[in-house]
């Protein structure tokens, strides 16, 4: 009887994919795959992903499996693939099935992506059925995660169930080899969503001229000055022209924004030249299709020519164009040429494109809701009837000293894509800080951490938590087994987490404010050893109930130990402090025994007296060992700032100044004698302190405290290494936003022999606590 080879052997497998599978074209490449290689089968989604079953010859079932990591659509992120072998049946054909649900969903849904290359090209040919429409899409782009209601991910669970399609577009749709075949959004001018531009009252401009352009006439709007709220994927942007400063200052005025940065948004990289310096690493971070908000180091001049967009601050803001209704305003810009070369040509406008949400509440996501929250702020409102299902604010990052992106906010593109956990555990909800809240919730070995919530110092932004939290729950299908929280009492987050344990009959764990910082950091980097940490950020509640901010911990898992902190300083007036340097500039001087000079130093400040009577009477002066707290000193003393219109100018203007003098005049070395490690454990900076309080040029005073501090902390972690025999040590908290800060320890940390983890994959500051929190929740479980 004759053997058969190798070649002819017939087989069948089943094939599991789980991780961002679902809306990326992943069905009709399988499809392709299959046919292509002569395989038998079918394809389907379902709440765990993909799932395959193949028949054929070995090699081509070999191959196949194979090819779906290697080849697979730009937007996937496989996380795994399992195969199990199955009898052969001797099936023929191969067909995409419906999509059906399972016991319990294992997928993720992709996140919103940058119009792809393709679409574009279509999108500016005359002769294309979807020239210049608005919402052009294909599996290779659009929005996801931000009009997705439920999974599997089909048409039917997203807001686009209200649009039939068209018989051309279905055709498409339904058409194996058509880059749209399964596309969900997919849609044309005849059979998708509409523009529409509205006046200030809300009243549609085509009542009035039935032939108006939206995008025209918004263009003309912005050229004129006027202030247009534009629908984006996430919810709704706020846009001027970035180059008239009237009209700059006249949105910061009905925005109630005095000085924070806004970001802006240029027809390309190239268009950026005149105003910051692009790195490669910087344009393609400006370029990724996640289009994040890019922090840019300004060139000469970037505040003469965009007066008022991020004023005292070395870095500028901004994101390239990333939906249709955008690429559309600069191709009108451009008066609408043919083709795409016009998008790499450098252009004049250039736009503010900031978050509508007044008042520091979350962005405006429905109509009716920007109709009446921005009242009185927008002049007209760029409008479309689909629905934004999810809110989703812009994700901010910068590139860092060894050209990786880092975060400083994380949310649009990025959500909800899963974070890898080092081994499985329950499932946990965590509902992070007060201050830049995210909520996380954990699935098997993922975690999955949501967009940027916001401060929850206002009601509306205490329900978006509550909501965020719900929605994830309800699309990725988990319930939670365990609760996790910030250890202060009154946060919402701690009383919503209570509440929801007790309805539920949960376990709830509160997790310290420091201890979450370096657990977020370890969780990412799949550490589960024990390791030092610096956890160094503006305010957080110790288990001592102190006001703490600048700690030294020796985390494992569940449990840390606070090893030190930063010599106390009060904190004059409590909160009030952390937005008036000058206050904390006062408490330095009193701790240096220099309190008499007070009244005088800050003579404009009315309060100075009353302030130097409180410390000198340690009334309403609770101590702190803030990190933050302790640059604002500096920063104080330097006079850089004695108010701050928001939460770290101070210290980020001081940080200019640092890199400003480091780079004219080279890096500058620590302070002789400027810190003491005492036996207790702390560390006195009182030294530098005094130096700077005598430093008449602010910006040598800025390089001397950054690389004292660095050096200061280095040596400090370095004592802790030797006594407790760890080398690894994780860095967390707000202030390693600061680049001069981070390098310049990385720096020393390494060259004493430690490993160094910093926050990749979630921001350093509160943004990525909930990860924190999830991971010791899970670390306390399996334990």
């Amino acid at each position: 009887m004759r053997v058969p080879a190798p070649n002819d052997v017939r087989v069948r497998r089943h094939i599991r994919v789980r991780g961002q599978v679902q809306g990326v074209g992943f069905r009709p490449f399988v499809y392709r795959l299959a046919r292509e290689l002569n395989l038998a089968g079918w394809v389907c989604n379902d709440g765990e992903g993909v799932d395959i079953e193949i028949e054929g010859a070995l090699p081509a079932v070999a191959a196949l499996i194979a090819r779906l990591e290697s080849e697979a659509p730009p937007l996937a992120r496989i996380a795994s693939v399992e195969v199990d072998e199955l009898p052969a049946t001797g099936a023929d054909g191969f067909e995409i099935k419906a999509s059906r649900q399972s016991a319990a969903a294992n997928t993720v849904v992709t996140p919103d992506s940058v119009t792809c290359p393709d679409c574009l090209a279509e999108l500016f040919d005359p002769a294309n059925r979807r020239w210049r429409h608005a919402f052009i899409n294909c599996t290779h782009c659009g929005p996801r995660y931000t009009l997705t209601r439920a999974l599997p991910y089909d048409r039917a669970n997203t807001s686009m169930a209200a649009f039939g399609m068209c018989a051309a577009c279905r055709a498409e749709y339904d058409a194996p080899h058509d880059r749209r075949f399964h596309a969900q959004p997919n849609a044309c001018p005849h059979c998708g969503p509409r523009l529409s531009l509205r006046d200030a009252a809300g009243a549609p401009l085509a009542a009035v001229d039935p032939l108006i352009d939206p995008i025209a006439e918004t263009l003309a709007r912005l050229r004129r000055g006027e202030i247009v709220a534009i629908k984006g994927l996430g919810g709704y942007h706020l846009a001027c022209d970035a180059t008239n400063a009237e009209a700059v200052a006249r949105l910061r005025q009905r925005k109630n924004r005095e000085e924070k940065p806004f970001a802006v948004m240029p027809a390309n990289a190239a268009s950026l030249a005149p105003y910051a310096d692009v790195s490669a690493a910087g344009r393609a971070l400006l370029e990724s299709r996640e289009r994040p908000v890019a922090l840019l180091a300004k060139r000469a001049g970037c505040d003469d020519k965009l007066a008022g967009i991020a004023p005292g601050l070395g870095e500028i803001g901004a994101m390239l164009p990333c939906t249709p209704i955008q690429f559309l305003l600069f191709h009108e810009a451009a008066d609408r040429p043919a083709g795409t070369d016009w998008l790499a040509a450098p252009q004049d406008l250039i736009l503010v494109m900031t978050s509508a949400n007044p008042g520091g509440e979350p962005i405006a996501r429905e109509d009716g809701e920007a109709l009446a929250r921005l009242d009185g702020i927008a002049d007209a409102y760029l409008m479309y009837d689909r629905e934004i299902v999810t809110r989703v604010d812009d994700s901010v990052m910068r590139v860092s000293a060894s050209s990786d992106a880092r975060f400083i906010r994380r949310a649009r593109g990025f959500t909800p894509r899963a974070i890898k956990l080092a081994r499985p555990g329950p499932a946990v909800l965590a509902t992070g800080a007060f201050l830049k809240n995210t909520i996380c919730l954990t699935r098997g070995d993922e975690a999955f951490l949501s967009q940027h919530i916001g401060d929850l110092d206002n009601a509306p932004t205490c329900g978006a938590l509550e909501q965020t939290a719900q929605r994830l729950m309800d699309l990725l299908e988990i319930e939670p087994e365990i609760v996790a929280h910030d250890l202060h009492p009154d946060f919402h987050g701690t009383r919503f987490a209570a509440d929801f344990a007790r309805e539920r009959e949960l376990k709830s764990i509160a997790v310290q404010h420091h201890h979450a910082h370096i657990a977020a950091v370890a969780a990412e980097h799949r550490v589960t050893a024990p390791l030092l940490g610096l956890a160094l950020d503006g305010v957080g509640m110790g288990d001592d109930k102190g006001i703490w901010g600048g700690e030294l911990l020796q985390v494992d898992g569940e449990r840390f130990n606070r090893l030190g902190h930063l010599r106390m300083l009060a904190l004059p007036g409590g909160d009030k402090a952390a937005r008036e340097p000058w206050r904390m500039a006062a408490a330095a001087l009193h701790a240096l025994g220099r309190g008499g000079e007070i009244r005088q130093r800050f003579a404009q400040q009315r309060a100075a007296g009353a302030i130097a009577m409180m410390l000198d009477g340690n009334v309403h002066t609770p101590p702190t060992s803030s990190c933050g707290r302790l640059f604002d000193a500096a920063a104080g003393l330097a006079g850089v700032r004695d108010i701050a219109a928001y939460e770290g100018q101070a210290a980020m203007h001081y940080e200019y100044l640092a890199a400003q003098y480091n780079a004219t005049h080279g890096e500058t070395p620590a302070l002789d004698g400027g810190f003491i490690l005492n036996d207790d454990g702390t560390l006195d900076l009182l030294p530098l302190l005094a130096r700077l309080a005598d430093e008449d040029d602010a910006a040598h005073a800025a390089a001397l405290f950054h690389a004292t501090l660095a050096e200061a902390l280095a040596a400090w972690t370095a004592r802790a290494g030797t006594e407790c025999g760890l080398r690894r040590v994780a860095l967390g908290g707000g202030c390693f936003l600061n680049r001069v800060l981070g390098a310049g320890l990385r720096q020393r940390l390494e060259m004493r022999g430690f490993e160094v983890l910093e926050a990749r994959l979630a921001p350093p500051n509160d943004g990525g606590l909930s990860l924190g929190q999830a991971w010791v929740a899970q670390q306390a479980a399996v334990n």
